[in-house]
């Protein structure tokens, strides 16, 4: 039976990963597009910073995060200043957090499921008199749908591990931002724990090991897609 600390780690660990996902999609299938559709100096470094969150500890994440989105940071000051906003200490820090460690696994699926479009079908749109904007909502999104589906369920599974980055800018808050990984450091440290500590560990599998199931299966079905119906 799980306790209310369990339970409360696990609610919002859902949370904040499913609103990590959803508020970064539309930027990771603009980031993704931009990728492979467009050709401008620079682009290596772009495709570089997107994807430096995976190389970098999260810990240095987290410490960039708490410089720029701080209460007293570059970009944190000005939003409290002028709405009363702060992601620190709170659990839309927790958030953010996640989707930056989580965004480069989001756009490479779209990115990979982007490359795959035929430009034919696309250009065949616009020649019958379709703007950019009509191809792209009725041919283009609707080809990689598959790979979209698939990079928000990396991106959720990710954002439910993620621990470097959280502890970092927005630190360990029962209720607030004390996700499962948290709990589990926070049990871990509690004597006569271990037990509790066992049961999130296993719960952590399973979510995850769900998360990479499902992500299996939209692939195959989206390259089943291609040629065929799922």
């Amino acid at each position: 039976m799980l306790s209310e600390y369990e339970w409360q780690a696990i609610i919002l660990s859902l949370k904040v990963s499913s609103v990590a996902v959803l508020v970064s999609l539309p930027l990771g299938i603009l980031m993704a597009w931009i990728l492979v559709r467009c050709h401008f100096p620079g682009k290596t470094l772009l495709d570089s910073l997107i994807h430096l969150p995976l190389v970098l500890p999260p810990v240095v994440v987290g410490y960039l995060l708490l410089l720029s989105f701080g209460r007293h940071g570059v970009i944190g000051a000005w939003l409290y200043h002028w709405f009363g906003f702060s992601f620190t200490f709170s659990w839309r820090g927790a958030a953010l957090a996640s989707a930056i460690i989580a965004f480069p696994l989001m756009v490479r699926s779209i990115r990979l499921a982007l490359e795959g479009v035929d430009q034919r079908l696309e250009q065949a749109a616009r020649t019958l008199g379709a703007n950019p904007w009509r191809v792209f909502f009725t041919i283009t999104l609707p080809l990689i749908v598959p790979g979209i589906i698939v990079g928000m369920v990396l991106a959720f599974a990710r954002s439910l591990g993620e621990f470097g980055a959280t502890i970092t800018f927005v630190s360990n808050i029962p209720g607030e931002t004390r996700t499962i990984p948290l709990a589990m450091y926070t049990l871990i440290e509690t004597p006569g724990a271990e037990m509790a500590a066992a049961r999130l560990c296993i719960i952590a599998i399973i979510l995850a090991l769900l998360s990479l199931l499902l992500s299996e299966w939209l692939t195959r079905c989206g390259r089943k897609r291609l040629g065929a119906i799922c």
